[in-house]
């Protein structure tokens, strides 16, 4: 496996794969490796001839009085993983690398990075589409891997690739989740025994929604509050929303006609934890 930490480097790996004409697939993460960053690699070894992975804890998707500082970082670990997969390449820039010195420049999807997380978190999804949009214009890549975990933010990708006539196509995986069924995150780390326990209430919350949903119901404000009902039980979580929208607007819906995401977050502790599940 190729480490490179510069653009000049990354951008003569990505040069290299297209003149021999190779399917060139990339996986766009924050490090702290679990096994739903793992399934995203499979997913492109098994549809790249080519496969890098970036690690880049992003400073622009982080607020004010968020965790940057602390956001789990273990470049060694992450690497022996990657190189475990048979990963080809490993982009892994330090921040004045991607962004330079009095670097004014965004990509915003307006009417998008408002909704869900946008909410809450100001200016986040905007940080993401700023870093993913200099990835792919770093990297060059055929297809891109995303997780469903991080469901608004594909359907915001999504968007921007579309509006911007990047030539990427965008592969969004499964959720991995324990045993237990708690979705898989590098936040999880930061839970306590008690709080890890507290969390799974998150699926539990999903999971009593599908079931009345496959059990008739379609009114979406009944859905909600059966979710709500659940999560009422958990005294450790702080709901932050729990909404029911159109997988490909971010607009709430008032009857499940068609597809739905069912979204969630909230604090256990002081970590903030998403998960969501599909309904149709």
């Amino acid at each position: 496996m190729k480490i490179w930490k510069t653009i000049e480097e990354m951008r003569s790996a990505s040069s290299a794969a297209r003149r021999e004409g190779k399917r060139f697939g990339f996986v766009p993460t924050m490090g702290a490796l679990h096994e739903g960053h793992l399934s995203l690699v499979r997913a492109a070894k098994a549809k790249s001839d080519l496969v890098a992975v970036s690690i880049f804890v992003n400073p622009l998707q982080f607020g004010p009085t968020e965790d940057l500082a602390k956001y789990p970082r273990s470049f060694e670990r992450d690497r022996a993983l990657l190189e475990k997969e048979a990963v080809d390449i490993l982009f892994a820039p330090q921040p004045e690398e991607m962004y330079p010195k009095g670097a004014v420049t965004y990509v915003a999807v307006e009417g998008l990075s408002e909704k869900l997380c946008g909410k809450s978190r100001p200016g986040h999804f905007r940080g993401v589409t700023t870093i993913v949009a200099k990835l792919f214009h770093i990297v060059e890549p055929d297809v891109a891997f995303f997780g469903q975990k991080d469901a608004a933010q594909a359907t915001i990708i999504r968007r921007m690739v579309r509006d911007l006539n990047l030539p990427v196509e965008i592969v969004v995986c499964p959720i991995i989740r324990e045993p237990d069924g708690l979705a898989m995150s590098s936040r999880n780390v930061y839970l306590s025994p008690e709080e890890r326990r507290a969390a799974l209430v998150l699926n539990r919350s999903l999971t009593e929604t599908k079931n009345r949903f496959d059990q008739g119901e379609r009114n979406a404000r009944k859905l909600i509050a059966a979710g709500k009902q659940v999560m009422a039980q958990e005294s450790r979580v702080r709901l932050d929303y729990f909404e029911i929208v159109d997988p490909g607007t971010l607009d709430p819906v008032l009857e499940v006609t068609r597809s739905a995401l069912v979204a969630i977050a909230a604090l256990v502790g002081t970590t903030r934890l998403i998960d969501n599940i599909l309904l149709s």
